[in-house]
């Protein structure tokens, strides 16, 4: 590409779209960024490196992430440990991210296995009572099209399982970013790498840590399902009940701030107290959400009725200061906006399932 300016726009551009994952892949990431910033199409062999486009994810995971990087990639390593020792039946190799460091927003943790079948895997899941699903991905390259499988498991980070015959155990896979042999670890090689990184860590007790801990997600599904149940009154909810308000609040949110975990999360729950304790709705969400949520979104949450009295002006010169101090404010503000707006009979709403997958997206 003659323009090193353009060139630098697509890196940039694409570089959002993965860190934001909007895109996973780096060739779709880089030919729609090419569209965007050329105003039309561009030959592949212009297109900056993945190299290049890696770069530029790190950078922005040292902007954004730099305070809780460490901490985030230790729980990940732990994680991707227990798995490897849950499966060490199928000769499991970690890989990506979670091995090399280069961990992002919404990295999940990867894991190749290898197993005469996929259904051998799945039963390995499945008395473990671990929640998964199979998809079957068709990819094509240099003008030979494979079939991939993969395993995606839903815990507190995202666990993603590719699945390979059992004889290719042994076989060199090569990194599509390099074009050299992938980084990857072995169980035992996994154990070394983790004793010598984190010399005072004692890896069983963090992995039977890490088994014990609820998945805040779950705990998240089993508090909006009974809203289903909780009817509101038409006087001032005409679209129904208190989960389908839910998802119209959170869906307007998504509109607003796709990108920001704690507002998503202040949106979809903030009446979840209503299937607990009608009468203190806010005190019973914030009581069942302790320890799940961030000080942002429980204080989004505790106040969201304040909101609505702002509007109104019917809150008191005192506590209307107090609201407007909070480095919050204008969060809360978003947020009573969407409430008020999500009131609507008939619109078309996300799954709770879906919601909740696009927010753990974004860990």
């Amino acid at each position: 590409m003659a323009n090193e300016k353009l060139r630098r726009q697509i890196v940039f551009e694409a570089a959002r779209l993965m860190y934001h994952r909007q895109e996973k892949e780096y060739y779709r990431a880089k030919m729609k960024a090419a569209r965007k910033i050329c105003q039309g199409w561009v030959k592949p062999s212009e297109l900056p490196s993945n190299a290049e486009i890696r770069q530029e994810i790190q950078r922005f995971a040292a902007i954004y992430e730099a305070d809780a990087h460490d901490d985030k990639l230790r729980e990940m390593r732990i994680e991707a440990l227990r798995f490897l020792r849950l499966l060490k039946g199928f000769k499991p190799r970690v890989i990506g991210s979670t091995l090399t460091g280069h961990i992002r927003k919404g990295s999940d943790i990867d894991i190749h296995v290898f197993a005469s079948s996929t259904s051998s895997v799945t039963m390995a899941l499945d008395q473990e009572g671990l929640e998964f699903t199979v998809e079957q991905k068709q990819v094509r390259k240099h003008g030979e099209e494979n079939t991939y499988v993969h395993i995606h498991v839903q815990e507190r980070y995202p666990v993603e399982l590719t699945v390979y015959p059992s004889d290719k155990a042994h076989y060199v896979f090569k990194s599509s970013i390099t074009g050299k042999a992938m980084e990857r670890a072995s169980l035992a090689e996994f154990e070394q790498f983790l004793e010598k990184e984190y010399p005072k860590l004692e890896l069983d007790e963090a992995v039977e840590g890490a088994e014990d801990r609820l998945d805040r997600f779950q705990v998240y599904a089993s508090l909006l399902f009974p809203l289903g149940q909780v009817k509101h009154s038409r006087k001032y909810h005409p679209e129904g009940d208190a989960l389908y308000h839910s998802l119209q609040v959170y869906d307007l949110m998504c509109d607003e701030v796709p990108y920001d975990e704690e507002m998503l999360l202040a949106a979809l729950l903030h009446d979840v107290g209503k299937a607990i304790d009608p009468g203190d709705h806010v005190g019973a969400a914030l009581h069942a959400l302790d320890g799940f949520i961030t000080p942002r979104t429980a204080w989004l949450i505790e106040h969201h009725m304040e909101s609505h009295k702002l509007v109104e002006g019917t809150l008191g010169a005192r506590a209307r200061r107090r609201l407007q101090e909070s480095e919050y404010y204008e969060d809360l503000i978003l947020l009573g906006e969407c409430d008020r707006g999500g009131r609507e009979e008939g619109v078309e709403v996300p799954e709770v399932e879906d919601a909740l997958d696009y927010i753990r997206s974004l860990v």
